[in-house]
């Protein structure tokens, strides 16, 4: 353990088993080297930058190194002064291409981590080969032959080879004939590169030629005749050539390879990509995910499991304040595997690679110390206790804060107490080094130990005592029970066995088993409980986005509905300005006036009979208020009410105002709106002959009151009938003020005044209109 992240310690952990794993995600053999070889770094920005580029393979660029080989071999071959053959040159070159191929993939969908891999990160990159590859692709094909193109030379000497063959063929064809009674066989063959017939071996002096080979039996000479002999020859003198200058072509190629210095950089970054592109995949395959790098001692792991354990137990881990984890509980309940869930977390966080929980944060670690497992060693003479205290030795000398600590069944292999009192002053030694971990054991004392020691905290694994069967759930803050004479007494063991055990072990033996019995009682009820409140949570929740939801439908309908009324009132708008203008040009001629004026009074009762009748809103609070009218006994009069000042009242009493009381007046009912609406159309009248030049507006709301008065001016004007008396009160001004504000605009108005004082004065205004 003296190394840091040693073999050793790794192997314990099963972290071979992840390597082994990424190994054959690897597309090529330098990938399964880098995988195989792959060690944690005690660098954050190394782990940050791995990371960030396994985040960008995962999200950002899809790596394919199709057609990528392990090349190295071959460019050391070349640099040795080897010629390559074609099929050798066109690997090589492939695997260029390729390369060439995933840098542009990369600068053109990367977000950035893998972009600095493939130019300039570490001193690799992948460089440009467009010569290399050019001219690899353009003189060997896809055999792996040179291609006849490759060269103006050789181009004409296979132009010339292919004529010179059929020649030769042609020429024996025509003698096969005249040698027939010799001939082994009638055919022509090829005997080391020159064209022969086969001739029988007693009759071979028959045949004026040259003997070129002969038959394994003998009974077969290949002669080739003399007519041919020269024929032969060129073609031979063409075949040498050939070759020379093909060699001279894979000997340039392989020179071109030889010499390009990025050769070297492209084979490191391709080996690279592909281990970035294997964590890809295992990160995918495992459902892993990227943790988070925190400060030194700090370790928060949300549902964190075993990655080599089929369909393991995720479980919640936490280190920080609690510098030290004492789990504690029966055999096979999941101790060692949670010790392993956290230190494959820490390696593989290390390694760049995401791990196996639904979130993590965990620190930059400079070792992982670890004591699982029996290491009994018969050579060395050591027992199982002495191999643990041999690897404790090396935990305590070593552990500290940026050290993570697993040791696994403390204080076993020798005497219970002598083993708890060696335990707790190896924890006590730990705490005091400020050491970060967990630790696993048997041992009662300790139980005890961990409830009064700041810094070290209990914990257990889960045990269905009705199944007899763990649950591999860790509940932290809670002491594990044995339950050895539980499990005892449910296999069978006869009951005076388990009365004397009982008996043994005494009232103070059983005392804790009973009080963790009662605590796992007192934990299950607030579990339940728990769930309740979280079932509860997630109904109110969903009621609410229901509730929210229906809320936003609703506004989204209103504001149609809102749109379509205003469509609506658009196009009635234009077509009222439409039969307005009609009747306006139509007016203008005194005939058709009076019929004008009923079309247009017509015209009037559709669009209110039209208009929606809203619902008189309910007087709310004080039925007292400014525009109320009350009837003044003290006075002998009535009025409109123009203030409310608490108890006190302002009443508009004809040309005065008086201040009285509440108690001093009564407040007068209003008049159904059907009696209004008579009043209202009192001045229009009933017949074309009619017109009533006084329009009462008091007590109206302005809107509606400027759109009475609009009305009556345009029927005053179109009847040309003057003055137009509007009664609209004196009160404090306001509707005097607004109307007036109106008639200064309308163009059929010549002028407007106050009426004279016996006649309304202020409350009345006299409206003369045009005649023209």
């Amino acid at each position: 353990m003296g190394v840091p992240f040693e073999e050793a310690a790794l192997a314990t952990l099963d972290f071979p088993r992840i390597r082994a794993a990424l190994a054959t995600r690897a597309a090529t053999g330098m990938g399964v080297e880098r995988a195989q070889g792959l060690c944690p770094s005690d660098s954050p920005a190394q782990i940050a930058r791995e990371l960030d580029e396994l985040e960008d393979a995962l999200f950002g660029v899809s790596l394919s190194l199709g057609g990528v080989q392990d090349v190295r071999p071959l460019v050391e071959r070349a640099r040795d002064g080897r010629v390559l053959t074609g099929q050798e040159l066109l690997e090589v070159g492939y695997t260029l291409d390729a390369a060439m191929t995933v840098r542009r993939s990369v600068a053109t969908n990367s977000r950035g981590p893998l972009l600095d891999v493939v130019t300039h990160h570490a001193g690799t990159g992948l460089s440009d080969h467009t010569l290399v590859v050019r001219r690899v692709l353009e003189s060997i094909d896809r055999g792996g032959e040179v291609r006849d193109d490759a060269t103006p030379k050789l181009r004409e000497l296979r132009r010339r080879l292919a004529p010179l063959r059929d020649r030769i063929r042609e020429r024996l064809t025509n003698t096969l004939e005249q040698w027939a009674d010799v001939l082994q066989e009638n055919i022509v063959t090829l005997r080391r590169d020159r064209y022969v017939l086969p001739v029988q071996a007693s009759r071979v002096s028959q045949v004026q030629g040259i003997i070129v080979d002969s038959s394994a039996s003998g009974q077969t000479y290949f002669v080739e005749p003399a007519s041919i002999t020269p024929l032969n020859n060129e073609l031979a003198r063409l075949l040498l050539d050939e070759e020379a200058e093909v060699r001279r072509i894979l000997t340039e190629l392989s020179g071109l390879i030889a010499g390009d210095a990025g050769i070297d950089a492209t084979i490191l970054t391709l080996a690279e990509l592909d281990l970035i592109a294997a964590k890809a995949r295992l990160a995918r395959d495992w459902r892993l995910n990227r943790p988070q790098t925190g400060p030194d001692g700090e370790y928060r792991l949300h549902e964190a499991r075993h990655p080599l354990i089929d369909n393991a137990v995720a479980n919640d881990l936490t280190l920080g304040d609690t510098r030290l984890l004492l789990i504690t509980g029966p055999n096979m309940g999941g101790k060692t595997a949670t010790l392993k869930t956290l230190g494959l977390a820490v390696l593989m966080h290390q390694c760049g690679l995401y791990v196996a929980a639904a979130s993590a944060v965990l620190p930059v670690v400079e070792d992982v110390l670890v004591d699982i497992g029996d290491e009994q060693s018969i050579e060395a003479s050591l027992s199982t206790f002495a191999s643990h205290l041999k690897h404790q030795r090396e935990v305590l000398d070593m552990a500290g804060r940026r050290t993570l600590v697993l040791i696994d069944e403390l204080g076993s292999g020798t005497d219970p107490q002598e083993g708890a009192a060696l335990s707790q002053a190896i924890i006590e030694r730990l705490l005091g080094q400020d050491a970060r971990g967990v630790i696993t054991s048997h041992l009662a004392p300790l139980k005890l130990f961990a409830l009064e020691t700041p810094g070290l905290k209990n914990a257990s694994m889960g045990f269905d005592l009705a199944q007899l069967a763990p649950t591999y759930r860790l509940q932290v803050g809670q002491p594990g029970r044995s339950y050895a004479l539980a499990i005892a007494r449910r296999m069978g063991l006869p009951e005076s066995v388990m009365t004397r055990a009982e008996t043994i072990l005494g009232p103070e033996g059983g005392l804790l088993e009973a009080l963790l019995e009662n605590l796992e009682q007192e934990r299950e009820t607030l579990r339940a409980d728990l769930d309740r409140a979280a079932a509860a949570r997630r109904t109110a929740e969903a009621e609410l986005g229901r509730v929210q939801q229906e809320r936003a439908t609703i506004q989204e309908r209103r504001d149609e509905l809102i749109a379509e009324a205003a469509q609506k009132a658009e196009a009635l708008y234009t077509n009222a300005v439409e039969q307005v203008r009609s009747l306006r040009s139509r007016a203008r001629e005194d005939t058709a006036r009076p019929r004008v004026l009923e079309e247009l009074r017509q015209l009037r009762r559709t669009a209110q009979a039209e208009r929606p009748q809203t619902q008189p809103e309910t007087p709310r609070g004080d039925p007292l208020r400014a525009g109320s009218t009350v009837d003044v006994p003290a006075y002998g009069a009535s009025g409109q009410v123009l203030d409310v000042r608490g108890d006190e009242l302002v009443v508009q009493l004809g040309v005065m105002k008086v201040n009285v009381r509440r108690r001093d007046v009564r407040l007068r009912a209003e008049e159904p709106p059907k009696v209004q609406a008579k009043k209202r159309a009192a001045f229009v009248g009933t017949t074309a002959t009619t017109f009533q030049n006084e329009l009462q507006l008091r007590g109206h709301h302005v809107e509606e009151a400027v759109e009475e008065l609009r009305q009556a001016v345009g029927e005053a004007h179109a009847l040309k009938e003057s003055p137009l008396r509007v009664v609209h009160g004196k009160g404090q001004g306001v509707l005097r003020r607004l109307l007036r504000d109106y008639l200064k605009t309308d163009k059929r108005v010549e002028s407007f005044s106050d009426a004279e004082p016996n006649q309304g004065g202020h409350g009345v205004t006299v409206v003369h209109i045009r005649r023209s």
